[in-house]
């Protein structure tokens, strides 16, 4: 039944993306077609005042705005403190940080910090709506390993459509660890957003949603809001944060001369050591922190390879990469890269099972707001197994990071067994994963877990936890009452 279903899937995807050919050009490559002539964006740092009691202030401001990504056209977009994206967030581990987040979008919206440890209050999920004219002021202390995190919108139906208008950035967490690596940022220490749209006549985004099965999968590629990019290499080794930003679509990320690379982070914080590989595969909401060694003068392009049909498909040229002919000498990576310890689960553990299908339900259930699917005690560790008899979808835990235990009963491709808060989970498999759980009880404020391909979130893949004291879970109401936003 499994194996029909991904047939049937992959069929209908094929007529579709057929479809999508005949009426608007080519949607699975633009290799060979672009000429590299704009230099790449770099998001801003965005620099914080600092309180008497050390902590760390930033505001975001929500707001609508054009950009040119083609010389010429306006494309009407929305960014935060711009007009297309966010600026990076750099913090360190053990510091205590405070936002002021201002909505002037004409409708609400939310802000929600991707890959974060903290209270559920604070966690900026479809229960902490920003209205339009209001500001949120969520506030909490960084306790986790450096990591390369996100923030984007979460608002329950519309986060699609808000992540695609451009409301989206990087939030850097640093430690001890993190700073033995390429850290100057912007010079050695690159941030690589990827993101595709597709565009009408005008330079306006197409914004239909539900083209494909998985949603928007588009035919023309962004990277840090740049179209056709370039970037001047510097320095013999460089870091590059990889986000994959898009509603739908996965990149397996090389280069086009297929040199190897060092995968030294994924989602959730750094590898034990550096792992030399010439391919990753990322999907929406995926982020993976990898070094590359450049020699003086070369170029080379950052690519998506082609893989399976379904949200894999199609081959695009990212950014160009030109060294200088004098580059800044590095030291050798280190081959400890942190001494955080694995996340093990005990014996008696407790399992959790899901199934994702083409309905876009977990368990037979579509997301409501008013209730509880899980109860979990705080700091505990559990075995979560999900299996996809639905299209590819992947999954995603809020305040929560796992390791994969093994996927249709195998250990992970190495790229993916670090730590994580997103996992791909293509059509007919099961994974098996260890999650740690977060230390901030609060039974009446729930957190997410939902598939990570937008529009299947928004259409209703996504259900519901909170936190409590060990111990009362029993106590704790399936069914939750809404209260006030308070912003």
């Amino acid at each position: 039944m499994m194996k029909r279903r991904r047939i049937f899937a992959t069929l209908l995807f094929g007529l579709i993306a057929l479809c999508l050919t005949g009426c608007d050009g080519d949607t699975t490559t633009n290799v060979g077609k672009l000429t590299f002539q704009n230099e790449l964006n770099i998001p801003p740092l965005l620099e914080p005042t600092v309180g008497s009691d050390g902590t760390k202030q930033f505001t975001l401001t929500m707001q609508t705005g054009t950009t040119e990504f083609f010389e010429g056209k306006k494309t009407p977009t929305w960014g935060i403190n711009g007009s297309y994206l966010g600026p990076t967030i750099r913090v360190s581990r053990g510091d205590k940080v405070a936002f002021d987040v201002v909505n002037h979008l004409p409708e609400t919206s939310t802000l929600h910090w991707h890959g974060m440890r903290l209270p559920a209050a604070m966690d900026g999920g479809p229960h902490q709506m920003i209205e339009a004219g209001s500001t949120w002021n969520p506030s909490w202390t960084i306790e986790q390993p450096a990591a390369t995190t996100w923030y984007h919108p979460h608002l329950h139906g519309k986060t699609a459509l808000h992540v695609y208008r451009g409301l989206a950035g990087l939030f850097l967490i640093e430690d001890q660890d993190s700073k033995k690596l390429p850290s100057n940022y912007g010079v050695d220490d690159i941030p690589i957003i990827i993101q595709d749209k597709m565009f009408n006549g005008d330079g306006s985004f197409n914004e239909s949603m539900d083209l494909t099965p998985f949603g928007m999968l588009g035919n023309q590629i962004l990277v840090n809001g740049t179209y056709d990019p370039y970037l001047r290499i510097t320095s013999s080794q460089v870091r590059f944060r990889l986000l994959n930003g898009s509603n739908a679509r996965a990149y397996h990320i090389g280069f086009s001369d297929n040199r190897s690379f060092y995968l030294v982070g994924n989602d959730a914080g750094l590898l034990p050591e550096p792992i030399k590989m010439k391919r990753i595969l990322l999907s929406p909401g995926e982020r993976a922190e990898i070094v590359i060694e450049f020699k003086e003068g070369e170029e080379t392009i950052l690519h998506s390879f082609a893989g399976k049909d379904g949200i894999e498909n199609g081959e695009f040229d990212l950014v160009k990469l030109i060294a200088d002919q004098r580059l800044t000498a590095a030291t050798p990576l280190p081959q400890t890269l942190t001494s955080e310890p694995p996340i093990e689960v005990p014996a008696d553990a407790k399992v959790r099972t899901f199934v994702l299908t083409t309905e876009s339900a977990i368990n037979g259930k579509k997301m409501d707001m008013n209730r509880i699917d899980e109860v979990v005690p705080a700091r505990s560790r559990e075995i979560w197994e999900i299996t996809n008899k639905g299209w590819d979808h992947n999954f995603h835990i809020h305040d929560a990071t796992f390791t994969i235990l093994d996927k249709n009963g195998e250990l992970p491709p190495k790229y993916e067994r670090g730590r994580k808060d997103t996992v791909f989970i293509p059509s007919g498999t099961k994974v098996r994963l260890a999650v740690d759980f977060g230390s901030y009880p609060d039974p009446t404020t729930p957190y997410m877990y939902h598939c990570h391909l937008l529009y299947h979130e928004d259409s209703g893949m996504m259900g519901q936890f909170v936190i409590v004291e060990p111990g009362t879970e029993s106590q704790v109401s399936q069914q939750l009452h809404q209260r006030p936003h308070h912003h």
